[in-house]
């Protein structure tokens, strides 16, 4: 955790500012989705220079217009959901696994933009959960979810995608935007302080017409093979 360690002694000065506002926005409900990931945003272009960290990213373009959309990246390491802060210009909440949900600083980050959790072990809490996002996907909010369910845990090669984690797009009947994540495993699980760059990959949305007949786990492919192929195209297959 070296970059940790060096993005929190470089950020110290803004960091009981910053602490201060997000609780305020955890536990209120002061400001809006926007100016929520705007403050996010703020903090990770300068967590992420502090940190030597480069974010590279392409296929904005293929985020819906509208929102109420659901994000489905690959998992790569603990750096993914702040990863996205950077990149996507459009509020979203992610939806967090249990075991990471109160993580320090994912923590913060899931209640500041009132993010939910998933507890993969009670069958009846993750469906009570699916069934949120997708109320809420209804409402206009877009979702991050990893349908992985864990970090791979092996670099740029990605693990099964599971069907169950469709189901919130299935009942939001929401575009599916399949996310590309490359070397994202890098920041906080290499224990270096090396200048790294990560890229973040928007693929083309999927509209509900296109996969309202296909069967979850058919949809968790046809996304996981999208998101290989890109993977491939720009590794060299690596």
């Amino acid at each position: 955790m070296k970059r940790i360690a060096r993005m929190v002694l470089r950020l110290l000065p803004f960091i009981p500012y910053w602490a201060a506002r997000l609780l305020i926005y955890a536990h209120s409900q002061v400001g809006t989705d926007e100016s929520r990931h705007r403050f996010l945003k703020h903090i990770a272009v300068k967590a992420n220079r502090a940190g030597r960290v480069k974010v590279v990213s392409s296929g904005q373009e293929n985020l819906p217009a509208e929102p109420g959309y659901m994000l489905y990246p690959n998992h790569q390491g603990l750096y993914d959901s702040l990863a996205f802060f950077e990149s996507d210009p459009h509020p979203f909440a992610p939806v967090m696994k249990k075991e990471v949900a109160n993580t320090i600083l994912l923590k913060q980050v899931r209640q500041c933009v009132h993010g939910l959790t998933l507890d993969r072990e009670d069958v009846k809490s993750a469906m009570r959960t699916i069934r949120a996002v997708s109320e809420e996907v209804k409402k206009g909010r877009n979702y991050l979810i990893f349908s992985e369910g864990t970090r791979s845990r092996q670099g740029n090669q990605t693990l099964e995608f599971k069907g169950g984690s469709f189901k919130a797009a299935y009942y939001a009947q929401c575009p599916i935007v399949p996310v590309a994540l490359v070397d994202c495993f890098k920041p906080f699980d290499v224990n270096s302080t090396e200048p790294v760059t990560i890229q973040i990959h928007y693929l083309p949305a999927i509209p509900y017409e296109e996969y309202r007949g296909k069967k979850t786990v058919e949809v968790a492919a046809l996304v996981r093979a999208k998101i290989d192929e890109k993977i491939r195209e720009v590794t060299g297959g690596a």
